[in-house]
């Protein structure tokens, strides 16, 4: 019998019977894949009626079990996690190639092997090339099991035998099993081996970490399905020419979407940065115009960005708009504001922004702190080194409250700032750390006056 042959969209898993340039469910053009799907054998025991039926418990009848969490010797990834890995999830982490995903998945065996056992697989790398990155980073322990193969059936044999607490998989898309005739890395194996760990490590409360890599997209090679089926989805992102790495989570059933934990690359391995402000702010120019300190909230970790702005005088019909790190239009929404309420013309130059570091400013937290680095570089008036700002800006030009006011202004007082710009309403019941000034401002005009 000839099998059918069908296409798979690997955005949103439409299926469709003819090939098509562009998907006709998500409109993602080349994302149609061919597979071959295996018809499901029929179950001789359900035929029979031997099969005994599913019992529903009541929510209360369920035992939940405090001590579910288990910590991985990085505090950065515990944060990221929500406090740790969850026994009997299953965690993706994925990045460009080179980022560190495998060094810092090889680096916490060395402390969960001190009461767990370990089963590193590794489909891309030999034994004697996983001795070598072991000795390189440290990785001292006896423990440490490891398998090379890509088999996924061999795999989970192994597994049986080992009965590990941790299985670290490098990587989903080197893994096949035998019951599809697609090749490794296509959708339906993705999928297939994705679908099988994911029921192995519920089935036995085994902690299971895959290793994914990405598209030139950005995006997670494979089926869309592929981040639903998983527990928690780690991207691992960082600047080619910076060492540092933030790892921040897109999804995750057992905490928050927002932390993010920061590393630095070395020749030993990765190394927690502990305090993200101060590597942030490192190198920040003193005396120069356009530059801005903001403070915003990742999760529950307060951090000061550096805002920079460049205005340049420009001859084209429309000037250029560039943002790095900000979003494009919320960046132009408020140079629109700055140009109609503070009266500064940027019709006829070019707006550079930028965030230094490499992170991503999405509150509007950040608002203030782009409107003064703007409006510095538009006067070429430099801003007090000691100043940081923190507010949201409205479309009428004035100053919103932001939450965890008193969380920011600690961390702008640790960092020796004296001085911060901070919206009048809503803020009459902060009070302010020993040694920093507190400058309220209704609207941007007054902002801009007491920052110059």
């Amino acid at each position: 019998m000839k099998s059918k042959t069908v296409f798979l969209c690997t955005n949103c898993g439409n299926e469709s019977v003819k090939w098509a340039g562009r998907c006709p469910a998500c409109g993602q053009w080349n994302t149609m894949e061919e597979y071959t799907p295996t018809p499901s054998a029929k179950n001789s025991c359900v035929s029979s009626g031997v099969r005994s039926a599913a019992v529903a418990k009541r929510l209360s009848e369920v035992e939940a079990d405090a001590a579910q969490r288990f910590g991985t010797g990085m505090s950065e990834l515990d944060r990221v996690l929500g406090g740790g890995a969850v026994k009997g999830s299953l965690v993706l982490v994925s990045g460009a190639p080179g980022i560190g995903k495998s060094t810092l998945l090889l680096q916490i065996c060395e402390y969960i092997l001190r009461e767990q056992t370990v089963l590193y697989v590794s489909g891309e790398e030999s034994e004697s090339q996983l001795k070598l990155r072991a000795q390189r980073l440290g990785v001292k322990s006896d423990d440490l099991f490891l398998l090379c193969e890509t088999n996924l059936d061999d795999i989970l044999t192994a597994a049986d035998r080992l009965k590990p607490d941790l299985l670290i998989v490098d990587s989903v898309q080197t893994l096949y099993s035998e019951d599809k005739p697609a090749s490794p890395g296509s959708v339906t194996q993705v999928r297939e081996c994705t679908m099988r760990l994911m029921q192995y490590c519920k089935g036995r409360g085994l902690t299971v970490f895959l290793v994914g890599h990405i598209n030139k997209e950005g995006a997670i090679a494979g089926p869309k399905v592929l981040e639903h089926m998983v527990d928690c989805v780690l991207y691992f992102e960082g600047e080619s020419h910076t060492s540092h790495r933030l790892l921040r989570a897109a999804k995750n059933r057992f905490g928050s979407t927002n932390e993010i934990g920061v590393f630095e690359m070395r020749d030993c391995g990765l190394a927690e940065v502990t305090n993200p402000s101060e590597m942030l702010l490192s190198g920040r120019p003193q005396g120069t115009p356009g530059t801005c300190v903001a403070a915003v909230m990742e999760g529950t970790r307060p951090i000061l960005a550096e805002v920079q702005a460049l205005v340049s005088p420009s001859t084209l019909s429309v000037p250029r708009r560039t943002s790095n790190g900000l979003d494009y239009n919320r960046a132009a929404m408020l140079l629109a504001v700055l140009e109609k309420r503070g009266g500064l013309r940027f019709s006829n130059a070019d707006v550079y922004l930028n965030v230094v570091g490499g992170l991503r400013l999405d509150e509007p937290a950040a608002d203030l702190a782009v409107i003064i680095s703007a409006a510095s570089a538009a006067q070429d008036k430099p801003v007090s080194d000691t100043l940081a700002a923190v507010g949201e800006v409205g479309l009428t030009g004035e100053i919103r409250a932001v939450n965890h006011l008193a969380q920011r202004l600690n961390e702008i007082h640790r960092l020796g700032f004296t001085q911060c710009i901070i919206p009048r309403s809503g803020t009459k019941d902060i009070s302010a750390p020993a040694g920093l000034e507190l400058l309220r401002v209704r609207n941007i005009r007054e902002a801009i006056a007491v920052a110059f």
